[in-house]
């Protein structure tokens, strides 16, 4: 290679690098900006819950700072309103909810990817089926169904149509049929029973799915709004989704937003900590769920 060749090929990778560096440049920049975009309402969140009654109404023009932060409005979020009483409503409804639905759904999707039985592939077409119908209707059909049991007010009404999951069956039973054949085989001809064979071979190696299904069952359940609101009157069974409405009305007031913020602040950290901890769980177990092969 002679000289001219030499500094021909260093111009191009010259050239490769500059391009390279004003990609990313671009994309960094891009990226920050809708991140700022994303975040600025947490910001608006976590600035109007520090701001004082009489200082967020004194604003004409809202600023984008407070001179003088204050405690004030996260003290009165536990003591005007039964705040505590709602958390513990959310956690007892998530915590149970999410344990029956993963008992379930792990039983169902083993029997679907694994179990032959006359008529499998019907019934899972006709599962499948109930995706396309509108939560509306099924709203209305379990409100029925509830209210004829008598179980209006009451945990039990609020936990019962959240027990499956059609999509979670189905994200559960790809997993499960990546999990080659034979070694199911195999364990039937060492005796080992069904159930065994789950807990001891299909749970563990399905565990990243399995968690991000708990994940986004435990977000779905701390985020109910329309179910509990419709199957629930009395305060005392409300959930801090829904007792966000009777925080505005019955407890700080419509004008105080400053302490509204502050409420919310204190139910939306829970499920930032949960998602900031396991998002690369989630994503790794949504794209293990996805691929087959």
């Amino acid at each position: 290679m002679n000289a001219n060749d030499s500094q021909s090929y260093e111009k191009i990778e010259k050239s490769a690098q500059a391009r390279k560096r004003l990609r990313l440049t671009i994309t960094y920049v891009l990226l920050a900006l809708w991140a700022l975009v994303v975040l600025f309402p947490f910001y608006w969140m976590i600035l109007t819950s520090v701001k004082s009654y009489g200082a967020y109404n004194s604003e004409y023009v809202p600023k984008l700072y407070t001179a003088a932060p204050t405690i004030q409005n996260y003290q009165d979020a536990f003591t005007a309103v039964p705040l505590a009483r709602y958390f513990l409503n959310s956690l007892i409804f998530t915590a149970v909810t999410t344990a029956l639905m993963l008992g379930v759904i792990v039983l169902a999707a083993f029997a679907f990817a694994r179990l032959n039985f006359r008529g499998k592939n019907l019934v899972f077409t006709l599962f499948l089926a109930l995706m396309m119908i509108p939560n509306e209707l099924v709203i209305i059909t379990n409100f029925v169904t509830i209210t004829n049991w008598g179980l209006r007010n009451t945990f039990l009404g609020l936990i019962l149509p959240s027990v499956t999951s059609v999509f979670y069956i189905y994200l559960l039973k790809e997993n499960f049929e990546q999990i080659p054949e034979e070694l199911y085989k195999a364990a039937k001809v060492d005796g080992t029973s069904d159930l065994k064979y789950l807990w001891k071979v299909m749970i563990p190696i399905c565990r990243p799915t399995i968690i991000t299904i708990l994940i986004l069952k435990v977000i779905e359940c701390w985020n109910s709004y329309v179910w509990p609101r419709l199957i629930t009157d009395d305060s005392a069974y409300f959930l801090v989704s829904n007792g966000i409405q009777e925080i505005r009305e019955n407890g700080f007031g419509r004008e105080n937003i400053p302490a509204m913020m502050a409420a919310v602040v204190v139910i939306s950290i829970p499920l930032i900590i949960l998602f900031l901890v396991f998002h690369k769980k989630i994503m790794a177990g949504v794209s293990r769920g996805g691929t087959k092969g």
